[in-house]
């Protein structure tokens, strides 16, 4: 195993957290990531706020090489796949179809958030499997709001979870994976977004996404 990513066992299933921000379920194959905002660029500037290039880029680039990697022959995306309807730019559609098609043979399945759900239809290029509202696996639940289910344990996203380090004087303030008793959170893919910090209860494992490893706090 590469020793950037962290092991967790759950209900006896390994799985690793890798600092791509992103779970791999080794036993399936599987890779899944939440909240890539796709667009979320686009959005802002057609309101007149100016941001910085190249953040789709650094992404799509961060995706792939967690699909490299891990060789996932499956991508489960947990919900807020795109931000808005109006960052839907005909440019954006093209460059996604593009990176889809370098990973043709990575089957995709959509398990829509509440940002999806502003667009009734995704491009077809794109080759999504669209899941309304979660994808049961085995022992897991996959959904994008975070809430309990009878028998499963939830992987989700939604929340953006921050863990907050140091002293008061010297905080540093990192992504990280919230790995509660019957509820998992992982963190946002995509670089351009905000984050809560979490509060942890009992029972409650961090892994905060330290540069190029997964450190568990």
């Amino acid at each position: 195993m590469d020793s950037r990513r962290c092991q967790v066992r759950l209900d006896g299933t390994l799985l690793e957290l890798l600092p791509e921000r992103a779970l791999y379920w080794p036993d399936t194959h599987t890779l899944a990531v939440a909240d890539l905002h796709w667009g979320k660029t686009e959005s802002f500037q057609q309101h007149g706020i100016p941001l910085p290039q190249g953040v789709l880029e650094d992404d799509l680039a961060r995706l792939s090489a967690a699909l490299t990697a891990t060789g996932a022959r499956r991508l489960l995306l947990l919900g807020d796949l795109i931000h808005s309807r109006q960052g839907l730019t005909p440019a954006l559609v093209d460059r996604l179809a593009l990176w889809r098609e370098s990973h043709a043979s990575v089957a995709c399945v959509l398990v829509r958030g509440n940002h999806d759900r502003h667009v009734k239809t995704l491009p077809e290029r794109w080759r999504l499997d669209v899941r309304e509202s979660h994808a049961d696996e085995g022992p897991f639940r996959f959904a994008h709001h975070p809430e309990p289910a009878s028998g499963r344990y939830v992987w989700a996203g939604h929340l953006h979870p921050m863990v907050r380090l140091g002293g008061r004087s010297d905080t540093l303030r990192l992504p990280c994976f919230h790995v509660g008793r019957g509820v998992g959170v992982l963190p946002a893919f995509s670089a351009f977004t905000g984050g809560i910090n979490v509060s942890r209860r009992a029972g409650d494992r961090l892994f905060a996404v330290a540069g190029p490893a997964v450190i568990e706090v």
